[in-house]
């Protein structure tokens, strides 16, 4: 009886089978991937090629290939091989040219780049100059806003107020209290255009006013709910009365940590009064031109996008109605910010900047 030529023996070693198995069960990578995973698994335990060919539904010389392919080249050789295409049109330098004109350069009658009028500069095509600034993360046509704090005790504020967020005390309560001045009510003049199918809604660019709230708010960085009140007016008067109120509504055994900003309502002698004569009260300021570590902030900016920004409203009432049911079903589904930046990550981002804009950056 003619015999074949005897098969390498496939065994695996327990790092091997245990990433195998891992593959095996991967619901990410490739169907093509896991059952070439499956073939070496089967074939390690003990079963002929014609076997695990019955089994997976595959012929025996797949199943010779990749049995093959492991035992040359381990787990790698269970991946596709790169296979040759057509070689791109454009060099690394031509990319690194217009990567260097559209950082290093400015169009004479214009402030940034367009890709028209970069391609017309560098002889490329529309879409190949979209291609290579996606690729880079390149936006000539945005900016983003900052300001650097000039606060002298910047370092001392920020380890203190990110303390309170990492670190928080035991038997107090945190809460980021400011204020958002101003919210106007206001009502279109003609009805909004419902959104349908391949269009948005529409809305007219004229309104009336019909005047203003003030929306004071503390939010309670331990499970998120917010603790909000609206007024007419955003002066020292109004602001005690908050502060009045979230003195009742804080249990008496607990401490109340408040981070608020440099606004010159917080620092009135009536507000400094007041908190001196309440020794449980502690209040953080944040450092100047640093808002962004009040993570009300953050609140407040869900509450415009979901709620004011594209209201329309026939009075302050009924503005303020709709702040309060916002807030009334916003705190029913309530959850904590999870504030991850550390104070030391904070100045190496600050530092960056400041060498970005020095021009000594690496």
């Amino acid at each position: 009886m003619a015999m074949g030529r005897p098969k390498t023996a496939l065994v695996l070693s327990p790092r091997q089978r245990e990433q195998l198995e891992a593959m095996a069960h991967s619901r990410s990578l490739p169907a093509g991937l896991v059952t070439r995973v499956r073939i070496v698994l089967l074939s390690a335990s003990g079963k002929t090629n014609q076997q695990v060919a019955r089994q997976l539904g595959l012929t025996a010389a797949t199943v010779g290939k990749w049995r093959g392919r492991f035992l040359n080249q381990d787990v790698a050789g269970l991946h596709d091989e790169l296979r040759p295409g057509r070689p791109r049109p454009i060099g690394d330098e031509r990319v690194a040219q217009l990567v260097r004109k559209t950082l290093e350069t400015k169009p004479k009658a214009g402030t940034h780049w367009s890709i028209r009028q970069i391609a017309g500069q560098t002889r490329l095509s529309k879409s190949t100059v979209h291609r290579i600034w996606r690729a880079f993360g390149l936006e000539p046509h945005r900016q983003r806003h900052f300001k650097l704090s000039t606060d002298p005790f910047f370092v001392e504020k920020v380890r203190d107020i990110v303390g309170l967020y990492l670190n928080p005390p035991e038997n107090a309560v945190v809460l980021c209290v400011d204020e958002k001045s101003q919210i106007q009510a206001l009502e279109r003049t003609q009805p909004m255009l419902p959104m349908g199918l391949g269009y948005v809604e529409g809305v007219t660019h004229d309104y009336r006013r019909h005047g203003t709230t003030t929306l004071f708010a503390a939010l309670d960085t331990a499970n998120g709910t917010v603790m909000a009140q609206c007024r007419r007016r955003h002066r020292h008067q109004e602001y005690l009365d908050f502060l009045r109120q979230i003195d009742k509504s804080v249990p008496p055994e607990l401490d109340a940590h408040l981070i608020v900003d440099n606004y010159a309502t917080h620092k009135h002698p009536r507000v400094k009064r007041w908190v001196a004569a309440r020794p449980r009260f502690h209040m953080h300021f944040t450092p100047t031109y640093a808002s962004w570590l009040n993570q009300v902030e953050i609140w407040f900016n869900r509450i415009t996008q979901r709620a004011i920004r594209r209201g329309t409203f026939r009075s302050v009432k009924d503005l303020v109605a709709k702040i309060d049911r916002f807030v009334q079903t916003d705190n029913a589904n309530a959850q904590p910010f999870v504030w991850t930046a550390t104070a030391d990550s904070i100045f190496t981002k600050i530092q960056r900047l400041c060498e970005c804009i020095s021009g000594t950056a690496h």
